[in-house]
């Protein structure tokens, strides 16, 4: 496995006709953001590698998951009669948080001011992206947590993944379009969301606890902005996208088979860890939340890589994900009780199964490219030709 190549010779063939096409027309992200990053992007000196600013700015929100993990493990720091997070942490997520998404917002900037632009950053930038989803959600639960006064932690579960198929829309549009047409939501939530976190630091989570209006509590905020936005903005304008693209008769795949396909292995995702968390012996996301939504949350990466890597190739997208077969057969084996007591084991043995799948699936993707376009993948400099 340490040389398989992931990405097959038609796919290289597809890449090397791949043009960027894409649309933003989100009033934040155009009249705020935009000329934000048009600033800050000056900074960054001109041998800086773009795909090194998307990496790092990655790392951010990876370090701000874990040192939440560490500080509220279980989901209950925010929770009344609990020792709460300490308001500098706040701070540092808030900040951290805001400088990953200024990175995420200025990669492509560099890229085009040097004149380094490739297909391989973009899809580094939007691969990493599908695995950023589960990281920040994940993290800005632990403002509310799952106390008297937060949400159930699988009510949470049901969060990410609207946030998950909120991600996954875009790439289906542009999958049968052809054109990726950049969601509203993402501007909106990580300002909000950088907000949040600094507004916590200065009030203390006890200020979550009081009303919005009348009875309808901050939680409930939260709850209804993911749900609100993914339904009355997100999903209406990826239909309609599809629909101009249908009436224009521009859509690359004109079965309804082919252009859902896509969503197959997702939805079987879902319904997967779905079935074990209403048929788990121990109740594992009670007793696992944060490690099982980090599980759900690379396998969907992994899921998403592979569509992307299709989208930009021109390639069809594969019905079925490898991944889903071992994920299968742990829940086998748990709801069939044929290891009893072991679940969580098979739980952490199944992550770190996943996990190590993807690294290595990234790794491999990402050096095979760059042999491919003979570029490094976190330098400007060109490889030797020795």
């Amino acid at each position: 496995m340490a040389g398989y190549e992931y990405v097959s010779a038609e796919q290289l063939a597809g890449f090397d006709k791949y043009k960027y096409s894409a649309v933003d027309s989100n009033p934040l992200s155009l009249y705020v953001m935009h000329p934000f990053w048009n600033t800050v992007v000056k900074i960054f000196p001109m041998w800086l590698a773009p795909n090194l600013i998307t990496f790092s700015g990655f790392l951010l929100l990876v370090f701000n998951f874990f040192l939440m993990a560490y500080c509220d493990p279980d989901f209950y720091a925010s929770a009344p009669d609990q020792q709460h997070v300490p308001n500098k942490v706040w701070v540092m997520v808030g900040i951290l948080n805001f400088m990953a998404y200024t990175l995420d917002g200025v990669d492509g900037k560099q890229a085009r001011r040097t004149q380094s632009s490739t297909p391989l950053g973009e899809l580094f930038d939007h691969g990493l992206d599908s695995w950023a989803c589960m990281f920040f959600v994940v993290t800005v639960y632990s403002t509310f947590g799952r106390g008297p006064n937060g949400v159930s932690v699988f009510v949470l579960y049901i969060l990410l993944w609207v946030v998950l198929f909120s991600f996954i829309l875009s790439h289906w549009e542009k999958y049968n379009t052809g054109v990726l047409f950049l969601p509203w939501g993402y501007d909106i939530s990580q300002v909000t969301i950088s907000i949040v976190y600094i507004v916590t630091s200065i009030v203390g989570v006890e200020a979550w606890y009081n009303p919005f209006l009348f009875n309808f509590l901050y939680r409930d905020l939260f709850t209804a902005m993911i749900f609100g936005c993914a339904l009355t903005v997100t999903l209406p304008m990826s239909l309609l996208n599809y629909y101009k693209a249908y009436r224009s008769n521009t859509l690359k795949h004109h079965s309804f088979y082919e252009a859902m396909l896509p969503f197959l292995s997702p939805v079987l995702l879902f319904i997967l860890c779905t079935i074990w968390i209403f048929h788990s012996p121990t109740q594992i996301l009670e007793t696992q939340p944060r490690l099982f939504y980090f599980m759900v949350g690379t396998a969907f990466a992994n899921i998403s890589c592979r569509l992307i890597v299709c989208q930009m190739s021109s390639t069809r997208c594969q019905p079925l994900n490898w991944l889903l077969f071992p994920l299968a057969l742990v829940i086998f084996v748990v709801l069939t009780g044929v290891l009893p007591e072991s679940e969580t084991f098979l739980l952490y043995l199944l992550t770190t199964f996943i996990t190590m799948a993807h690294i290595h699936y990234g790794v491999g993707v990402v050096s095979q490219l760059s042999k491919h376009f003979n570029i490094r993948p976190f330098s400007l400099r060109k490889p030797s030709s020795d």
